[in-house]
């Protein structure tokens, strides 16, 4: 089953995502998409790894998310991505301006093929104003078409709002 999880910031996103993972009752991989680059992104993935079951996997992958979701994927495992929206920055700020698409269609290209299960998490963007920079605005409209594409391919989905789930797509919770 593919899930993806969209909400805001401190929406409890990340929190319902691993208590999916959890009760999935498979063995987790945790693949972290995050690149603490500074202290304040440091003290995130610190509080993140102290939540965590310490029996679950950690992959550590800030770009190439397909290659190790084909590597990493089997029926008995759940795999939980956190978060499209740091993957996605991962990306802009490279200089290669052909590896986002690339990597992009990778991505939704094997998620048809992947055993097991599969739950995302991303950042919704989409609902604020228009922001006033290229950088930001071509980051929203990426996101935006990002996560489109994945809710056609995800046999659920699910805004948090307050800590609150909301099924957009699929059974309830």
């Amino acid at each position: 089953m593919l899930q993806l999880i969209l909400g805001g910031a401190r929406s409890g996103k990340s929190r319902l995502a691993e208590k999916l993972a959890l009760d999935s009752q498979l063995q987790v991989t945790y693949i972290a998409t995050s690149q603490p680059l500074d202290g304040e992104m440091s003290d995130r993935v610190a509080h993140h790894r102290a939540r965590r079951p310490v029996e679950w996997a950690l992959i550590e992958e800030p770009l190439e998310l397909a290659r190790v979701l084909q590597k990493t994927a089997s029926a008995d495992r759940c795999l939980l991505v956190d978060c499209l929206t740091l993957w996605l920055t991962n990306l802009l700020m490279l200089d290669d301006a052909q590896r986002l698409g690339a990597e992009r269609d990778a991505l939704l290209e094997c998620l048809a093929s992947l055993p097991g299960e599969i739950i995302f998490v991303s950042n919704e963007t989409g609902m604020g104003v228009v922001p006033l920079g290229e950088l930001t605005r071509r980051y929203v409209d990426e996101a935006g078409w990002l996560h489109q594409a994945l809710a056609e391919r995800c046999q659920r989905v699910i805004l948090t709002v307050a800590g609150l789930p909301l099924t957009l797509k699929g059974t309830a919770l």
